[in-house]
């Protein structure tokens, strides 16, 4: 018995059909196992069988009447009765309109150079990895590719674990041999390309712990090739790899479970960050807030101290992420594979921060 996705009707049975859920029409994209530069343009066919329109999965047009398709009221309106939706159907249209106006922001976003968000908490476990992929994914899904997910953390992460594929080379032997890196194809050779057209860059083994200067450089090469970089980052506030991430950064997404432990420690972050001062006190007064659901028992009192935490953090851009049972898996993740709902928070995200970028290009 399969356990991909099913559609509303009829199962969805190739990872190209599966992707439709969720990404946009394009006139033509970029094929994503590539750096931007290497890609080239697909015909608008091809492009239409790998990327759709999270409308048409989701809900009629925008230019379709407000007539309800769903229930008795869409039966009647079979026959000729035409009747307004219901609430349940109108709240879903209005959630299809707010999806499709944050994919838009997402996909028409340029800059003059590229742009880096950094995903850091440094609380293990609060959803670090998980939130870049997810993110870098959406934001790649949205725009047609030319997003790099990128592992900056001391040690070897779990970037590559979480993520699709099962790349030869990674980000240990990226540090090595960047120097030799002069194509968008060499690039490539050190990526895991996503089904949701991001490329993955992290650890496949054991590699020595990251200095300052080799996340700068390996930035620095990234961003020659692709639009956007989102960096996995570490536990450790003071390490030298975690300041060589905040000085190439651009906006930072800090996400947290809701517990104490986890949003402290993002308390924590943002203290470091302002004492710090200049660039790493601008990202901490732009900070997106990513609060997610992972499906352990949560005490009401608990989480009433929590939103009251997180609203005293100065952090203006909180979305609440709903438990998701593949991101619970804590297995491999697919953009394709999550439930709407989930989908619908990180384009939101995505849609904010790609507002906040816009200023800093």
């Amino acid at each position: 018995m399969s356990d991909l996705p099913q559609s509303d009707g009829a199962p969805e049975f190739s990872v190209a059909s599966r992707l439709t859920r969720f990404a946009p029409t394009p006139t033509a994209v970029a094929v994503a196992s590539t750096p931007a530069s290497a890609s080239q343009p697909i015909t608008p066919t091809t492009a239409v069988d790998l990327l759709s329109s999270p409308a048409a999965h989701f809900a009629p047009s925008s230019d379709a009447p407000l007539t309800a398709r769903e229930g008795l009221r869409g039966l009647l309106g079979s026959i000729g009765i035409r009747l307004a939706p219901g609430a349940a159907e109108q709240q879903r249209l209005d959630a299809d309109s707010v999806l499709r106006r944050d994919e838009e922001v997402i996909r028409q976003a340029t800059w003059p150079r590229a742009v880096s968000v950094l995903v850091a908490n440094s609380k293990g476990g609060a959803g670090k990895t998980p939130v870049a992929l997810l993110l870098g994914g959406t934001l790649a899904a949205v725009r047609g590719g030319s997003v790099c997910v990128l592992e900056v953390s001391d040690d070897p992460g779990a970037l590559t674990f979480r993520s699709e594929g099962s790349p030869q080379l990674g980000l240990g032997e990226l540090v090595t041999e960047s120097a030799q890196v002069r194509s968008a194809g060499q690039l490539a050779g050190y990526t895991a390309p996503q089904t949701s057209f991001a490329s993955v860059i992290g650890s496949i083994g054991s590699r020595p712990p990251l200095t300052h200067d080799a996340v700068v450089a390996v930035s620095s090469l990234v961003d020659e090739f692709y639009a956007i970089r989102v960096m996995d980052s570490g536990n450790q506030l003071s390490s030298p790899a975690f300041a060589g991430a905040v000085e190439t950064a651009d906006a930072l997404v800090i996400p947290v479970l809701n517990a104490g432990d986890s949003v402290l420690e993002a308390l924590a972050l943002l203290d470091h960050l302002r004492a710090a001062g200049g660039r790493s006190a601008d990202l901490a007064s732009r900070a997106i807030i990513l609060r997610i659901k992972d499906g352990r028992p949560e005490h009401p009192q608990v989480l009433e101290r929590l939103d009251r935490v997180l609203e005293g953090s100065g952090v203006a851009r909180v979305f609440d992420v709903p438990y998701d049972a593949h991101i619970a898996e804590r297995g491999q993740l697919s953009l394709a594979r999550l439930d709407r709902d989930t989908y619908r928070v990180f384009a939101s995200a995505g849609a904010a921060l790609v507002g906040l970028l816009r200023g800093q290009a």
